[in-house]
């Protein structure tokens, strides 16, 4: 008995006074694109959005005394009115100011350094022991040192946080140049690369990534020791200003300040972010 023949299937008739329903639309790679990106700002936002919450409620319903941590929401007023018509701009501008020419002569000063100290083994036996010394002692502890010789003036800060940020910088440096693969140094050597070209072409590039951990960790130690600079002698700064409203005991203030800080310091580690994936695009190609 043969199958009966297959003929072509023809598409249902539509009677009159019906409407014919066109199949649903696939969703396009830029919505598919936007839902993942959606959940993934979800995700990573999740914990910061609790604390946040967890900030606005718990002073509300009593777990905490409201004249000693007042809700967020009562906090993001006073620090916008001292934005808008308080000193804010100015203490936020004096810590800019000293925090980033701190930072910018660290990078400046320790990347080079590095650099010599994980190429060139004479330079690394003579500084190695200097440099054993002094990373084991907190900046914090040298605070009163960097006063007493240089003042309560502008210098002393700024040397202050130029000292705490070398360190994540030239050492992070030294480790990314002693860790290149061995293999992609004898390789560029068996092609007849010189030192320079050596060091230019495998070397640096590979550093890379070493080097731009040691300077987002810098970007976070410019702000957080400027703080304990500035509540010594300063009279303009978001330390001083924080340590002026706690003792004044003007708390939303305090807190105010304490906002500002920790915006700055997401603010500066995501531009840092940037400059790395920027100069970091030899990794995925």
């Amino acid at each position: 008995m043969e199958p009966a023949a297959v003929g072509p299937v023809e598409p249902a008739s539509v009677g009159p006074g019906e409407r014919a329903t066109a199949p649903a639309p696939r969703p396009s790679a830029l919505a598919r694109r936007a839902r993942r990106l959606a959940s993934r700002a979800v995700t990573k936002s999740g914990a910061i959005l609790l604390l946040l919450a967890a900030w606005e409620v718990l002073p509300r319903v009593g777990v905490f005394d409201r004249v000693f941590v007042p809700p967020l929401s009562e906090d993001l007023v006073v620090w916008y009115g001292l934005l808008l018509d308080g000193p804010l701009p100015e203490h936020l501008r004096a810590s800019l100011i000293r925090s980033l020419s701190g930072f910018g002569l660290a990078v400046a000063l320790a990347i080079p350094l590095g650099l010599l100290i994980g190429w060139y083994r004479p330079v690394a036996d003579a500084l190695t022991p200097l440099l054993e010394v002094f990373r084991n002692t907190s900046p914090v502890a040298l605070l009163p040192v960097f006063t007493l010789i240089l003042g309560i003036g502008e210098t002393s800060k700024i040397t202050f946080v130029l000292y705490a940020c070398s360190w994540p910088v030239l050492l992070n440096t030294v480790s990314g140049v002693k860790t290149v693969e061995p293999l992609l140094i004898r390789s560029a050597r068996s092609m007849g690369l010189g030192p320079l070209r050596l060091f230019q072409k495998v070397i640096l590039p590979a550093a890379v990534p070493a080097v731009f951990t040691g300077v987002r960790l810098a970007g976070a130690y410019s702000i957080l020791v400027l703080l304990f600079a500035e509540m010594v002698g300063a009279k303009a700064g978001l330390g001083y200003l924080i340590l002026d409203t706690q003792s004044s005991f003007r708390i939303p203030e305090m807190y105010a300040g304490i906002i500002t800080i920790s915006a700055l310091g997401l603010l500066f580690n995501l531009l840092l972010l940037r400059i790395e994936r920027r100069f970091s695009t030899w990794r995925t190609t």
